[in-house]
């Protein structure tokens, strides 16, 4: 028996996507994926992008978050090009991990033809292969951008940045992230380095999370219940518990908690302060 014939291409409607991929601007009807598709695997999910011309500084950063993040369970999502997306990949499968690949072309097109024994490795560790395309559609310059939605999209807890340079397409995922009301890391690279100058800006610029030590995302990842024993009050709690499942404003914040507006924007303003929420493009999301 083939290797194909053992994983057979399916189908997955939009009602049954992961709450946080129904919720984005353009989701598609539908995906095709190879594996054995389980919502669960999402629940604790993190997307790590970045150059195709990943450095040995990029490599090193990969084998020193990558391990962290699967030993606290994170499923790693990344787009299955060269570069920072295969080291993602790479290093989940040895570190045993679940990993999920977001292709920019059809399943069964194998781009970069080289990662085709990654490919069928990923689904025989029980990861997924996911595309919105059609199995034999031939990737192009506008489908990966197109692609870099799902990528933020299926997260649940934010994409990483390694290495990226201003024109890199993990700024656009970047830009999916925010949009998303998702938390954007970015690790910081040397000043006089054009593949530091993308995730540098994000962090000087945009409101990236800077980050150095995996415990830097892994920390953040407490239940609503654990930050409640120490310095959340009940109405914080309540925010917190509706912005983790998705962005919102202060007024759609007010409608959902039937609370005044004003006591609403107040609390807010105290819960910036205390770097426990902040605003991303109108909306509210948490830290």
């Amino acid at each position: 028996m083939k290797i194909s014939d053992k994983w057979p291409i399916k189908t997955i409607e939009k009602e049954d996507f992961p709450e946080q991929l129904k919720r984005i601007i353009n989701c598609p009807k539908k995906l095709n994926y190879r594996g054995n598709w389980d919502n669960k695997i999402f629940e604790k999910s993190m997307a790590i992008v970045g150059s195709r011309r990943m450095s040995s500084y990029g490599k090193w950063v990969i084998e020193k978050f990558v391990p962290e993040l699967v030993a606290h369970k994170f499923a790693i999502i990344s787009g299955f090009m060269y570069g920072v997306d295969t080291a993602a990949h790479r290093e989940t499968l040895e570190c045993g991990g679940i990993t999920v690949a977001v292709l920019g072309g059809g399943l069964n097109i194998f781009t970069p033809s080289e990662n085709e024994k990654m490919y069928w490795e990923i689904l025989e560790k029980g990861g997924l292969i996911i595309s919105e395309y059609d199995n034999d559609f031939l990737p192009t310059r506008w489908s990966f951008p197109q692609r870099d939605r799902l990528l933020a999209g299926l997260s649940n807890d934010g994409v990483l940045v390694i290495e990226a340079t201003m024109m890199s397409g993990s700024l656009i995922t970047a830009r999916h992230c925010w949009e998303q009301g998702k938390k954007l890391y970015a690790v910081p690279g040397p000043i006089n380095y054009s593949l530091s100058v993308g995730v540098n800006h994000l962090i000087k610029e945009k409101g990236a999370i800077m980050v150095t030590e995996p415990e830097d995302i892994t920390l953040q990842k407490l239940s609503i219940d654990q930050l409640t024993i120490y310095n959340y009050d009940p109405l914080e709690k309540e925010i917190i518990k509706y912005l983790k499942i998705e962005a919102l404003t202060t007024d759609e914040l007010a409608k959902k908690l039937e609370k005044n507006i004003s006591l609403i924007s107040q609390k807010l303003m105290i819960m910036n302060m205390e770097n426990k929420v902040r605003e991303s493009l109108g909306k509210w999301i948490t830290l």
